[in-house]
């Protein structure tokens, strides 16, 4: 089978694997029908130190299973399935808390095991992993409901960490597909002032249909001063952190009021949280991490059935497997904000 390989930065191929299949009785085996690129993969597109074997790609895909192991009791063959960006055995105490990225017998997808970005895919755990979608293959809804197996989750993770509530403030850094999903999740989540940071045209267009009432495009201590602005001098009440940087990082920090908090979704870059000090002083409550998408599917899935949400908007650009790796390059030249991939 086909699938998307990384041997380096810059180095994406698409080229010949081996078949995924069943390995365990608690697999199930499925053909990828819709899958993409994230943002966490433009990392290692950046900074990869080239190696011999490369590394498997996608952690965000939508299929149909081929074949279910003998264990596996909650699906069959021809479901139509969503796969969150790690899998689960959805037994384990940190399964039943809702925190799935931290399942004992868990894991993540590439690497040495199948991407998303192929034609097939070997799903361990897929009791505990894949959640049935009741639609047909080709639905209307596949881009938003793709949209649920990461970013729409890891916006939700950002909001409930930062304490999203009715009637407050929000912030969002970042104005990628994270934080435009992040303004999504604010919204429905009934905070009243929804301040978007970020400076790319169509996706300040983007968050003002999703629901942002105040737009900051500066950047560093001007961003500051303009969301103090924007909120009385006291900054917001929740702040959603989707970048990753170290500049982002402070940012959010920084306007953040006390008493306030930072949901932190975007992968960090540097080992160090900056403004230790200041924000121990102001009391602000620093969470978030991987987002356990699989918690967040069933909760989510109705409001994109129904039309209440649609982050799948966030996806700008539809490609086939072969141009997989121009997507990467379009992504990383901000020509696109995320692309949708169909094998």
């Amino acid at each position: 089978m086909r699938a998307t390989v990384m041997y380096g930065a810059g180095d994406v191929r698409v080229e010949n694997v081996p078949d995924a299949r069943l390995v365990e009785p608690t697999d199930a085996l499925l053909r990828v029908t819709r899958a993409c690129i994230c943002g966490s993969d433009l990392w290692p597109y950046n900074q990869m130190e080239p190696t011999a074997h490369g590394r498997r790609m996608g952690h965000e895909f939508i299929g149909v299973l081929e074949a279910v192991g003998a264990d596996v009791r909650t699906l069959k063959a021809g479901d139509v399935v969503v796969a969150p960006f790690a899998w689960s055995d959805g037994t384990c105490v940190f399964c039943h808390e809702g925190l799935q990225t931290s399942c004992l017998h868990g894991g993540w997808w590439g690497g040495d095991l199948d991407g998303g970005q192929g034609e097939a895919v070997r799903v361990p755990q897929a009791d505990g992993t894949l959640v049935r979608l009741p639609v047909d293959v080709d639905d209307a809804l596949m881009p938003s409901l793709l949209a649920l197996s990461d970013v729409m989750g890891t916006g939700h993770h950002a909001a409930r960490a930062a304490r999203v509530a009715p009637g407050h403030t929000t912030a969002v850094v970042g104005d990628g597909a994270v934080g435009l999903c992040g303004v999504i999740a604010a919204k429905r989540l009934g905070a009243e002032q929804i301040i978007m940071l970020g400076r790319h045209q169509d996706r300040i267009v983007l968050a003002q249909d999703f629901g942002a009432t105040d737009i900051v495009s500066e950047r560093g201590d001007e961003a500051v001063e303009q969301v103090k602005e924007l909120t009385g001098g006291v900054g917001a009440h929740s702040v959603l952190e989707c970048v990753g940087h170290g500049l982002s990082m402070e940012t959010a920090l920084s306007i953040a009021r006390p008493g306030g908090a930072v949901g932190r979704v975007g992968v960090p870059q540097e080992e160090t949280i900056p403004l230790a000090q200041p924000t121990f002083y102001d009391n602000i409550t620093i969470s978030g991490g991987p987002a356990p998408a699989r918690a967040y599917i069933e909760e989510l899935m109705p409001d994109v059935l129904e039309g209440r949400i649609e982050p799948g908007r966030v996806f700008d650009r539809v490609i086939g497997l072969d141009e997989v790796p121009d997507g990467y390059r379009a992504m990383n030249e901000r020509e696109s904000i995320k692309v949708l991939i169909e094998p």
